[in-house]
């Protein structure tokens, strides 16, 4: 383990020559790429030892762990990596693992290793994590912790709810690692746990793998800002004893004493009758609802429920003789789910599409709730089209961004990428009943550690700059916001299908919190609801969200439809709350004997 933390520094170096961006936590393709990135490391290093075997025999040892951990790579395979534990174990040796070799490295050969390496990095075309990817694997941990109420000793042990997948043990220092990713994010609710989690374990460890002092200094200090007041003055009295040289010890022992003085307490009684632990998480309803609704958690409407049904669509002639299977997921509005719309083969192709082998330089590309706007259309932006960490338009500033509540990659594929491309799109014209020739290109994505998507939009809706404007007083509130899409004339977002090309092993289902809605990734099935009524009045009720993939590979292909091209395909009702009973409904009375749905009776 420790050879691995060492390693990180040169390639740092490496990473400074080539400008990219690697993002490995958000996209399991990534990472994919680096299971074999170090078979050739340990044959450098041994090159390198024999030059200076006077200083170089900690390396000797660091190349048999990385000889160790390539070989147990190969034979747990791909899927290994799939496991979150694994994964961050993964990135945390390629980047924290690497300080120690940095110092004997910069002897008179180490130039020739760090150009070795460089050299193999450029051939070879990966990119190597940073300590972004780091923190983003952690952070990874810490929201499936959240969402599905994990014990944080279980993750350390590697025990991820009913998950096959094999993994290890995390250290004190794994642990450590993710409590000051959570400490940095002033996120001292997490910092606590992983703390205390790390401080247990290095009581057992004969080797500790983490620095006692950091880890009570860490802990106090979050203990203090939840409010353990005498808990934070008991860990610093006992670091001051442990290290009484240390900077702050001293001086946060007389802190936290005037701290407690303050409020009245006796010095006598100030390491006394310390209250229970408090270590509150910050919560709302929506974050609750959200991950109730993840975890399958919030109770099903029988009444609802039962008027569900599926039909074969069969209302365009083609469709005649391959009909599509149609599940309707929710009635009002209405939410389908089109079973096997497309093939193994097909989804082999587009992931194929979507991550080249042999590309160099990593371009960001604008995706999410609003996308950049190129030739009047919705889409691509750069040479080519691949996988880049996602990133979204703020509203309030107006810049692009990489968003904290999305972690995935994801590309664009046109219709002249490649025949299959073509296919698809022509197949969910038929399936939707809505033109594809102004609709946006085909969006693929893969979600990394821990990937999701929290609760939004897809479409372009109005705001206030009155943040409690309520649905009566609406009128009465000031649009700020410029409509992103009147520059494509295509106009805003009428729909959405999601095709889920896997299926993750946990998590990773969509959910729609109006509606209290929880769909499963299904294989070769795509999701498809409407984010405007026929009016052209925003559905609010299509508010939804992505849970995080908790173990799994969860890869995805989406398109969003515009109101241009729509006039004919679905046009205004009669009113404005008109809205589709099945996919292709314009209202007219449902027939009884059509072989495309069940008859409203036959449903009571």
């Amino acid at each position: 383990m420790h050879c691995r933390k060492m390693m990180f520094q040169i390639i740092l170096n490496v990473l400074l020559l080539i400008a990219v961006s690697a993002d490995s936590f958000s996209s399991l393709a990534s990472l994919k790429a680096l299971i074999g990135a170090e078979r050739d490391i340990p044959v450098m290093i041994n090159a390198y030892v024999e030059k200076e075997l006077e200083k170089l025999d900690y390396l000797k040892k660091f190349a048999q762990e990385i000889q160790e951990s390539n070989n147990k790579a190969i034979r747990d395979g791909e899927e290994a990596i799939t496991h979150p534990i694994n994964a961050f174990l993964l990135i945390k040796g390629m980047t924290t693992d690497w300080n120690k070799v940095i110092k004997i490295m910069r002897s008179n050969s180490a130039d020739d290793f760090i150009r070795n390496v460089t050299n193999q990095r450029i051939i070879k075309r990966i990119n190597y994590p940073t300590e972004v990817d780091l923190s983003g694997a952690a952070i990874g941990i810490l929201r499936l912790q959240d969402t599905y109420e994990m014990n944080t000793k279980d993750i350390a042990d590697g025990k991820i709810l009913n998950s096959k997948m094999r993994t290890v043990a995390l250290t004190a220092g794994d642990c450590f690692e993710i409590g000051r990713v959570a400490y940095s994010e002033n996120d001292y609710y997490h910092a606590i746990l992983w703390m205390q989690e790390a401080r247990e374990r290095i009581q057992k460890e004969t080797k500790p793998t983490a620095d006692p002092e950091s880890i009570l200094d860490h802990l106090a200090f979050s203990l203090y800002k939840q409010g353990n007041l005498k808990r934070a003055l008991l860990l610093t009295d006992e670091l001051y004893r442990m290290n009484p040289d240390h900077p702050r010890a001293k001086g946060n022992v007389r802190w936290y004493e005037d701290l407690l003085e303050d409020e009245g307490i006796r010095r006598a009684d100030m390491r006394r009758k310390v209250p229970p632990m408090n270590n509150p998480r910050d919560k709302s309803n929506l974050k609750d609802t959200y991950e109730a609704l993840c975890r399958q958690e919030v109770p099903i409407n029988t009444k609802a429920q039962s008027r569900l049904y599926c039909y074969y669509k069969m209302d365009r002639p083609y469709l005649r003789l391959a009909p599509f299977k149609v599940e309707i997921v929710h009635q009002n509005p209405l939410v389908v789910l089109f079973r096997d719309i497309v093939s193994d083969e097909e989804m082999r192709i587009i992931e194929m599409l979507a991550v080249p082998k042999a590309r160099l330089v990593v371009y960001i590309i604008t995706v999410c709730l609003f996308t950049t706007i190129r030739k009047g259309r919705m889409g691509c932006t750069g040479l080519g089209y691949f996988l880049a960490r996602a990133t979204v338009h703020n509203v309030v500033t107006g810049n692009i961004e990489t968003a904290f509540y999305r972690t995935s990659q994801n590309s664009w594929l046109g219709s002249t990428e490649h025949e299959v491309v073509k296919r698809i799109n022509k197949r969910l014209d038929l399936a939707t009943n809505l033109e594809t020739e102004t609709a946006e290109e085909l969006q693929v994505q893969n979600y990394g550690i821990g990937g999701h998507y929290e609760p939004h939009y897809d479409c372009s809706r109005v705001t206030s700059i009155f943040s409690n404007c309520s649905i009566i007083i609406t009128l009465l509130c000031i649009d700020t916001r410029e409509n992103v899409f009147e520059k494509t004339k295509n106009g805003n977002r009428i729909a959405t299908i999601l095709i889920y090309m896997t299926e993750p092993e946990i998590g990773g289902g969509t959910v729609f919190i109006d509606l209290k809605t929880s769909v499963s990734c299904t294989k070769n099935a795509a999701l498809f609801w409407y984010n405007l009524m026929r009016s052209g009045a925003v559905d609010m009720r299509s508010y939804h969200a992505a849970c995080p993939v908790l173990t799994g590979t969860k890869w995805t292909a989406n398109k969003w439809f515009h109101e241009s091209g729509q006039e004919w395909r679905r046009p205004c009702g009669l009113n404005q709350l008109d809205q589709e009973r099945y996919v292709g409904d314009l209202g007219a009375p449902e027939p009884k004997r059509h072989l495309n749905i069940r008859s409203e009776k036959a449903r009571k």
